[in-house]
């Protein structure tokens, strides 16, 4: 999985770092911090955060490669 936040957008609400701790950050008062390549596993608390952002700013979408990795097994 792979996350994107627009910084730009970003307002440091800091909703996704109350429903996904172990992903997102504040660094000092405002500057998020967040894991761009989550496992999947992690899939359940990404999208509470997505859906906790009041500005929208987070994105998630399946990494390609691990999907193509996975259906060459």
């Amino acid at each position: 999985m792979k996350v994107v936040v627009d910084l730009n957008r970003c307002q440091a609400y800091a909703q996704c770092i109350y429903a996904a701790p172990g992903h997102f950050a504040l660094h000092g008062r405002e500057a998020l911090v967040y894991d761009p390549s989550p496992d999947e596993t992690a899939r359940g608390e990404i999208e509470r955060a997505i859906h906790a952002c009041p500005v929208r700013a987070i994105t998630a979408y399946p990494d390609t490669a691990d999907a193509a990795a996975g259906e060459a097994r």
